[in-house]
């Protein structure tokens, strides 16, 4: 059984492939990047491969059994870089495809949403068997602004008092590791998330217990916290959109307590607490 990771040189990538290895030999993965030579040191074989060129897709993936296709980053580009991926997939004899989706991406406020309803349906139009893993946020989209938050001291955010369910990036790629190297998985839909969830008040109030500082947290209005951001050398369309993932958060959109990472992994999620740490 040969397993595939798309965008293995990611940091999700990165982690899957971290954690397939400890489930199955080496031998048996094949990263798939866009540079292979970003792949050297993962420890398995490479081969590249760039959602942009589809021709090429179908040869890339010859002789995988499982494929993890992780979503790409080029927004307004994925629907059609994934479906190409599909069906190549399909092409190619693969038996199994996951996929990385979003949280509730069919009900999402997020803007995000889209393309991965898209993706979803190109999946069940394919025939191949597949498990929709619809992640949640990753607790390092917030620890990342860590060093910002102790040199302007403050965390800052339009999210107001919105819980967010997020779990460290390594319980997602645990989370695929499982589904892919288990049986039981063709399907099947999840709706992945952290076992607790936090305000950004409560993460200041963490980085503020690790660090023995005052860090309080600074609920902005959105136009403002984008404009901080983009003042800090965030490009507009990020800044904005970042933004905007607070405002779907005050929104509950990041948000769920089924539990079904935990689940799927065998045991609870990583803590808040415990990403600071390893961010500081």
């Amino acid at each position: 059984m040969t397993i595939a990771v798309t965008g293995a040189t990611g940091k999700l990538g990165r982690l899957t492939i971290d954690a397939l290895k400890k489930a199955v030999p080496a031998a048996d993965i094949v990263a798939l990047a866009r540079d292979p030579a970003k792949g050297a040191d993962l420890g398995v074989a490479v081969r590249a491969f760039d959602y942009n060129q589809p021709a090429a897709l179908a040869a890339a993936l010859a002789g995988i059994d499982k494929l993890l296709l992780i979503s790409g980053t080029e927004l307004g580009k994925r629907s059609a870089q994934h479906t190409a991926v599909i069906a190549a997939a399909k092409s190619a004899g693969v038996k199994f495809i996951a996929y990385t989706s979003l949280l509730r991406a069919d009900i999402s406020p997020l803007f995000l949403g889209p393309e991965h309803v898209a993706t979803e349906a190109a999946l069940t139009a394919s025939g191949v068997p597949f498990a929709i893993l619809r992640n949640g946020w990753y607790t390092e989209n917030y620890t990342a602004s860590v060093p910002a938050a102790l040199k302007n001291g403050a965390v800052l955010g339009s999210a107001g008092d919105g819980r967010i369910a997020s779990a460290a990036r390594a319980d997602y790629a645990e989370a695929a590791a499982h589904v892919l190297t288990t049986e039981g998985h063709a399907g099947q839909l999840y709706e992945l998330a952290g076992d607790t969830s936090y305000t950004l008040a409560d993460l200041a109030a963490e980085l503020s217990r690790q660090t023995g500082k005052t860090i309080p947290y600074r609920d902005l209005a959105p136009a403002e916290y984008a404009a901080i951001l983009e003042k800090a050398g965030v490009p507009k369309v990020w800044a904005d959109a970042y933004a905007a993932f607070d405002v779907a958060a005050k929104a509950g959109a990041l948000f769920d307590d089924g539990r079904a990472l935990s689940q799927l992994i065998g045991r609870p999620t990583t803590p808040l607490a415990d990403v600071i740490s390893a961010a500081l």
